[in-house]
């Protein structure tokens, strides 16, 4: 029998209980349209329970919170006490089928350790399971014990689970340091139950400014949301002068510092701009005070200022004990870590084994989610080498960390090294594991400059405009795709589509089969994802050339898993209209046929007609197309650009785009407005395409 629910069980204190919840709900909701999320117990019913809040907001789960949870602690000892252990798993149980008959999958939670008492203990845990028919994932850290301690562990639950009745699903052994973990690997090589090894990442430990801001009672003086992911290794006073303050900062210090302390103050602004000091994760003024205006008043002028500063009614003391006491979590503001955890999970997890042992059954929904979830995945099996041109961008910087954590592709970022690096610890960054070159001195730059030349030059191009061209980072990189030294490149956060294209035509060139470079969006709607084709780049196509959109389209959505049902749109359905431009559009049907005659075709067709089941029904009976289209084409851009706007605007749909097809190599273009997330998810697509050109 298929597995429809999961208990997630951690015996001990900090053992990584919401990062594997997170990791088991990415795999879930990247098959699954409707998960639920449920936890039997949970502290008060006053309090928001964290990692409810965090699973029902990262997921959107279709959940109210009061559906998430069973009882509060004192609701469960009083039953307890009073010999009604019985009727209160049975009140459970009714809770939990209520879930498991409304949704297709629920992830359970079970006690955590800091519940346990001497009336609520660990065979609870067991019980419930037991009668929710839900296998068990045991979770184990591996903190201060041996190899030996670590195994028999690992043995001991496991065969608990099972004698009492339960079914073991998977053991996640957390937090392993690297000699631990090989010698357990060792250990484990014949062990019959499935086991997952996760080795300890310092950073998920460390504090953020968004934990402070979380935790505490603060007041931001100068803060951006994206700072919050600011790591913090250590927290130092500032009693010290300014001279002898500056030999104890150290990387990604949080300083406790008063307002008024200005030389202080303006010695941490120095630092951040020095290369000669390390870069502070933030500033934190105690006793409720604000810098002074003149120091404010230098603060805004400073070019991308970024050191956040909050202020704290309490004085130096209480405030360093406050900040002291704030637990390091995963939150929901916490992108980095978050990242840093899923790739982890990841590269430690046989994905593929647990969604076999799932119920992941057929399913015609896509939601957005599961669209995201089954690119990056594409992505990471087959990891390729991505070039970002603009490496100077902010956005573009923050997309490389989360694609470089989430461990999707390899990051090229173009740049001057001291420069780029030092902009991106300013940031707070990591961004060690990317590759940094700086186009106008690499050694790469002659190679592409004869290269480029020998391929214009029957162009009239000449030696010095070749050369001229290497100094554009665009050319650049486009030349770095087309000789083998990228796969793929993703421009245009800063730059126009025309100079991300014009490059791309002129040394990677069409594909044989076609003559045209058009585009299109991933429309993720609620439900279901559509392909809209050519939103962005052919402003008025010709009959042949809308053909060839569509058969490009058509291509591009098999090639990420959306069954090609083409609709090819135009104010009349079927043999109803006439004039130039549905006669257009009936041609370029007509050419599709003979050119790809297996590929499923209906045009002209009205997109309600396309889209309606109800409306296809009325005006083409017999079509297999109207009704279930797929792949939209568009007669024009006019007509393509304001419909997908339209669309995205008025139902909250992600336009994932526009995605270039027909060039031999993948060359992406972003919007010069685009945000952190959609980078992210074109590079991620632009590695899928570079995989499937090979």
């Amino acid at each position: 029998m298929k597995v429809k629910s999961l208990y997630i069980s951690a015996q001990q204190k900090s053992a990584g209980t919401l990062f594997i919840s997170i990791g088991m709900m990415e795999i879930l909701k990247r098959n699954l349209h409707r998960v639920a999320f449920f936890r039997p117990i949970i502290k008060s019913k006053g309090i928001v329970d964290g990692d409810i809040d965090f699973i029902l907001r990262r997921y959107n789960l279709e959940m109210e919170y009061k559906q998430c949870y069973g009882f509060d602690i004192e609701h469960v000892e009083n039953m307890i006490a009073n010999n009604k252990t019985n009727e209160l798993i049975n009140q459970l149980i009714l809770k939990f089928k209520k879930l498991e008959n409304d949704y297709d999958f629920v992830l359970i939670e079970g006690i955590r350790h800091s519940f346990l008492t001497s009336t609520i203990n660990f065979d609870l845990n067991i019980k419930i399971a037991q009668n929710f028919a839900s296998p068990i994932v045991n979770i184990i850290s591996a903190q201060e014990k041996t190899v030996q301690d670590i195994y028999a562990d690992i043995q001991i639950k496991n065969e608990n689970a099972t004698f009492q009745g339960c079914t073991h699903f998977a053991t996640f052994v957390n937090r392993l340091d690297e000699k631990k973990y090989n010698a357990l690997s060792k250990k484990l090589d014949t062990y019959p139950y499935t086991t997952y090894l996760l080795k300890e990442i310092a950073e998920l430990d460390l504090l953020t400014i968004g934990d402070i801001v979380d935790s505490l009672d603060t007041k931001e003086v100068a803060l951006k949301e994206e700072d919050k992911a600011r790591v913090i290794r250590a927290v130092k006073v500032a009693a010290l002068t300014l001279n002898n303050f500056l030999d104890h900062i150290e990387e990604d210090d949080l300083v406790i510092v008063p307002a008024d302390r200005s030389d202080i103050i303006l010695g941490l602004f120095g630092a951040l701009y020095s290369k000669n000091y390390p870069n502070i994760s933030g500033i934190i003024f105690p006793f409720g005070m604000h810098a002074h205006p003149n120091i404010k008043k230098l603060m805004d002028g400073l070019n991308s200022f970024s050191i956040p500063i909050l202020s704290i009614k309490e004085d130096t003391y209480r405030t360093a004990r406050l900040v002291s006491k704030v637990n390091a979590r995963l939150r929901i503001n916490s992108e980095r870590k978050i990242a840093l955890a899923l790739g982890l999970f990841n590269s430690s997890v046989n994905i593929e084994s647990i969604e076999k042992k799932i119920d992941t059954a057929v399913n015609t929904v896509m939601t957005p989610m599961m669209f995201e979830y089954k690119i990056f995945e594409m992505a990471r099996k087959n990891k390729k080498r991505i070039v970002l041109p603009e490496g100077s961008d902010e956005r573009v910087l923050r997309a490389a960390e989360i694609i470089l954590r989430r461990d999707v592709a390899d990051i090229i970022l173009l740049g001057e090294s001291t420069k780029l690096t030092e902009h991106y610890l300013r940031l707070g960054l990591d961004l060690s594991k990317a590759t940094i070159i700086d186009n106008e001195s690499s050694d790469l730059k002659d190679t592409f400059i004869d290269a480029f030349y020998e391929m214009r030059k029957d162009k009239g191009l000449t030696y010095q405009a070749a050369a001229d061209a290497m100094i554009n980072v665009n050319y650049f990189a486009t030349m770095m795709v087309q000789l083998g030294f990228a796969d793929g490149m993703v421009s245009g956060a800063v730059g126009s589509t025309s100079e991300t294209i014009r490059p791309a035509l002129q040394v990677i060139k069409t594909q044989a089969d076609t003559s045209v470079v058009s585009s299109v969006f991933f429309m993720c709607l609620d439900t279901k994802v559509l392909v809209y084709g050519d939103c962005a780049v052919n402003q008025d196509p010709d009959a042949q050339t809308l053909a060839q959109i569509a058969i490009s389209s058509a291509k591009t959505a098999s090639a990420f898993g959306i069954e090609p049902k083409v609709a090819m749109l135009s104010y009349s359905t079927g043999e109803s209209g006439s004039g130039i431009d549905v006669d257009k559009v009936r041609t370029a049907t007509k050419i599709v046929k003979e050119k790809s005659p297996d590929l499923l075709i209906e045009g002209p067709i009205q997109y309600d007609a396309a889209i309606n089941k109800e409306v296809a029904k009325k005006k083409l009976p017999n079509s297999k197309i109207a009704g279930n289209a797929s792949v939209f084409i568009f007669p024009d851009l006019n007509t393509g650009n304001n419909t997908y706007k339209a669309v995205q605007r008025s139902s909250n749909a992600i336009a994932i785009g526009p995605i270039l097809q027909g060039l031999n190599k993948p060359v992406n273009d972003l919007s010069r407005g685009c945000l952190v997330s959609d980078i992210v998810n074109t590079v991620a697509i632009t590695a899928i395409q570079a995989g499937q050109s090979e």
